[in-house]
């Protein structure tokens, strides 16, 4: 280990920085095609990070959600190709990484309201699904484990209600689409499926319909005024300092009424 590696390795730092262990193990991992020795304990994307590179693109919420760090990975002797996410993968001894930040898939336009016939809509706007050769690919390329083939047969079938309950944790990262030797977008097959369910299918919720009418009366107007001319800084402590909604929120009401 080099002493700036040695400096790097007693280094403890928070937040959404890099925190090591005492005696993390230093491991050889290929970035961008060149050699880094890099704290074992690491993600990917934190890994990347701790080798020099900033990232501008492909590292959206850090928490496995957002789909923004799609990456794939072979390891040195090993045919295998690898797929995860940057955020949530941790780095294995001589790892060749490479992400897809995005991933350029077809994308049908549709207005929602006059899609009424739901079980042609799949294949009418992705008329691709049907040259699924049943090969399972996209299932096994996907990070979240969804049945992504199954999804893609409901829809096929004209089935919206399962396609859209089966695709219900996708995170749009396209390594599905990246896959599939028929060119099929899964994941915006998945979102057509689960906009139509909502729109047609899920009895309306009632409860947010007062809030809908506050919103267009113009009741939050001032509030969001009053934010967008808040400096960066300012937006920072209070996003930090906000009351989080917690999990089971029937009856919750925020402490601070003003804007209520």
């Amino acid at each position: 280990m080099t002493a700036e590696a040695a400096k790097k390795h007693h280094t403890i730092a928070s937040g959404d920085r890099t925190i090591l262990p005492e005696g993390a193990k230093m491991i050889p991992v290929y970035v961008m095609g060149k050699k880094y020795m890099l704290p074992e304990t690491l993600t990917i994307q934190k890994a990347i990070e701790y080798a020099g590179y900033q990232f501008i693109r492909a590292c959206g919420c850090r928490g496995g959600i957002c789909g923004a760090c799609p990456t794939v990975w072979r390891v040195q002797g090993d045919y295998q190709l690898h797929f995860g996410l940057a955020c949530q993968t941790v780095i294995e001894e001589n790892m060749v990484l490479a992400q897809l930040p995005f991933f350029p898939a077809n994308k049908a336009v549709y207005d929602l309201e006059e899609l009424s016939q739901i079980g042609d809509a799949v294949g009418m706007l992705y008329p691709e699904v049907m040259k699924c050769v049943g090969c399972n690919t996209c299932t096994r390329a996907c990070p979240m484990e969804i049945d992504v083939m199954e999804y893609i047969n409901a829809g096929m079938r004209g089935d919206v209600a399962r396609a859209a309950k089966v695709s219900f944790d996708c995170i749009q990262c396209g390594l599905c689409s990246a896959r599939c030797p028929a060119q099929i977008a899964h994941y915006h097959v998945a979102q057509l499926c689960r906009r139509l369910h909502g729109r047609y299918i899920l009895p309306r919720a009632t409860h947010l319909e007062s809030r809908v009418e506050q919103i267009l009366a113009g009741r939050y107007d001032k509030m969001l005024e009053e934010l967008a001319g808040k400096p960066e800084d300012e937006l920072r402590k209070l996003y930090v300092a906000r009351e989080p909604e917690p999990l089971d929120s029937k009856n919750w009401e925020p402490k601070d009424k003003t804007y209520l």
